[in-house]
């Protein structure tokens, strides 16, 4: 069965263990190598995603698709991790330096 990736926007996307993720609210390309990456779900479940954050589902996960879209992997729960701040790490001291050779004149 062939599917146009157009068709998969909107469609209802589940874990293997047939919990309800969301719905695909994005394709994600790799324009280079000519194919679809990942499947974005904007509003996850908040059981299955901390804080429904959007995620983006890699499409080497994707098990079947057909009316829905069944998942072969996705982690029992994703949480939302802070970045660490952003600071400057401290610069390393700098390499002794090399003794310039010159070249001897003739």
């Amino acid at each position: 069965m062939l599917v146009e990736i157009t068709q998969l926007v909107d469609r209802d996307i589940y874990t293997p263990d047939g919990r309800h993720l969301g719905k695909v609210n994005n394709i994600v390309l790799d324009v280079e190598g000519g194919r679809a990456d990942g499947l974005f779900v904007s509003e996850p479940s908040e059981y299955l995603v901390e804080g429904s954050r959007s995620v983006n589902v890699p499409f080497r996960w994707v098990s079947a698709v057909n009316d829905v879209i069944l998942l072969k992997y996705f982690p029992k729960r994703v949480s939302a991790k802070k970045a660490p701040p952003a600071t400057a790490p401290a610069a390393a001291p700098a390499p002794p330096r090399a003794p310039v050779l010159e070249r001897a004149s003739r």
